[in-house]
């Protein structure tokens, strides 16, 4: 109950996310960081809101559909790692200029393995599938761990548009 006697709502988890635009920059020429002062999304299970997120801003970033797609499952399989081995929560933040979107995951778990996701699993491997995965659908991924936690950086480029003969 609120203080003022009405029954409050809850906002379900991602549902702010699902309507803020996402942070842009529309001069391609300018370094590609992270906005000034970026609103993070933080997701602890509910991944369907940040598949819908990535999806969205995908879109709208100018991906096609497939590409899109491609995004969310990246985006999706690195977040399922946090909720797999960090055991904490994790945190997303989605940019884009005229060239490209990245998408940045952080969280409190660490990898140790400098190569993770570099080489292809066997077949029989019981983990290791999900990185090397998001290493084939991306076009840079960047690996930060340390005792801080883990930061990773996927980076897709967007198609041209509007150029001249």
């Amino acid at each position: 109950m609120a203080q003022d006697g009405k029954t409050t709502q809850r906002v379900p988890a991602g549902q702010e996310a699902l309507t803020r635009q996402p942070d842009s920059r529309p001069d391609g020429n300018a370094p590609l960081l992270p906005p000034d002062d970026p609103m993070p999304y933080t997701y602890t299970t509910d991944l369907a809101a940040i598949r819908a997120i990535v999806h969205r801003y995908a879109l709208q970033a100018g991906l096609s559909e497939a590409r899109a797609i491609d995004l969310t499952l990246a985006v999706s399989e690195v977040a399922a790692n946090t909720v797999k081995h960090a055991k904490s929560p994790g945190s997303l933040q989605i940019w884009y200029d005229t060239k490209e979107i990245v998408c940045q995951i952080h969280d409190e778990g660490i990898i140790t393995d400098p190569l993770a996701g570099r080489r292809q699993p066997s077949l029989d491997a019981m983990g290791g599938h999900g990185l090397w995965i998001v290493n084939q659908v991306c076009d840079q991924v960047e690996i930060a761990s340390d005792e801080t936690g883990t930061t990773i950086r996927l980076h897709m480029t967007l198609p041209v548009t509007g150029t001249s003969r």
